[in-house]
């Protein structure tokens, strides 16, 4: 069965501040094999605006297949799970 193995990343990297748990999933999907298209949030105003555009409170935010899996605890339950 192939699976297409691909995921897009939402995560925080400011002058001053990387954020550990985008680190953190971004590490879990390389091991469990996937190509991450990782989009950097540069400041905390472009933070705050994706934020608002999509609805939730943190960063990071994982994609799978379109779908919203979430941030890096949601990410580490769902890979145990697939």
């Amino acid at each position: 069965m192939a699976e297409d193995r691909k995921a897009t990343l939402y995560r925080m990297i400011l002058p001053d501040h990387t954020c550990p748990f985008g680190v953190r999933a971004k590490n879990m999907l390389e091991q469990a094999g996937y190509q991450v298209d990782d989009r950097i949030l540069h400041s905390r105003e472009e933070t705050n605006a994706y934020q608002q555009k999509e609805g939730v409170s943190t960063t990071p935010q994982v994609f799978i297949g379109g779908e919203r899996i979430g941030g890096s605890e949601e990410l580490e339950r769902y890979l145990a799970n697939h």
